[in-house]
């Protein structure tokens, strides 16, 4: 009798284990959030590669190359950055800004940035400061060859519009514009 009821007992209590382990697994793949507060979302392939990181000032990481983060270098911003499919950044959108004790806007600024596949350099750049010593805003396209020879093509854009110019920066020689300010 006692072993009748050992084997129903056990029975019962392997179906129900079984029963709620796989409805929860299945619970758990997705889930949907109207909101989350978070300090750091970092997005990984299955692998656990890291693809995309969305952060705060605070928990923003250090220059990642090849999954290894490296000391984190002050980077007074917060957002989003992107890894190519080793794990070292590929580029991001980063945006920051302080005011002082007076209430002047003493620090601020965004870039969106697209670097090159396995290198170190940026293809895009689009960045923009408007602060108590700067405001400028520029497109800046950027082609490394193999053997680091940069060149590049401005479009930038001041306050008093003086500084406004399309510059080519060749392998060899000095900047040249192209196009003068005042035919914008």
């Amino acid at each position: 009798m006692l072993t009748k009821v050992l084997v129903v007992y056990s029975t019962v209590l392997t179906t129900l284990l079984a029963a709620f382990t796989l409805t929860g697994s299945a619970a758990a793949r997705v889930q949907h959030f109207d909101e989350i507060d978070a300090h750091r979302i970092n997005v990984r392939e299955a692998d656990g590669t890291l693809r995309m990181v969305i952060s705060n000032h605070a928990r923003l990481p250090g220059v990642i190359v090849r999954g290894k983060e490296h000391p984190p270098v002050d980077r007074p911003y917060a957002g989003m950055l992107f890894y190519n499919d080793e794990g070292t950044e590929n580029g991001g959108l980063v945006f920051g800004g302080h005011r002082n004790a007076n209430g002047d806007v003493v620090d601020s600024g965004v870039n969106l940035s697209f670097d090159r596949y396995g290198a170190s350099s940026q293809f895009v750049q689009l960045a923009g400061v408007d602060d108590s010593k700067n405001h400028i805003v520029g497109l800046i396209l950027s082609d490394t060859d193999a053997t680091s020879n940069r060149r590049r093509v401005f479009i930038v854009h001041d306050k008093e519009g003086v500084a406004s110019s399309r510059a080519v920066y060749p392998p060899y020689g000095p900047a040249r514009s192209f196009l003068p300010p005042s035919s914008w």
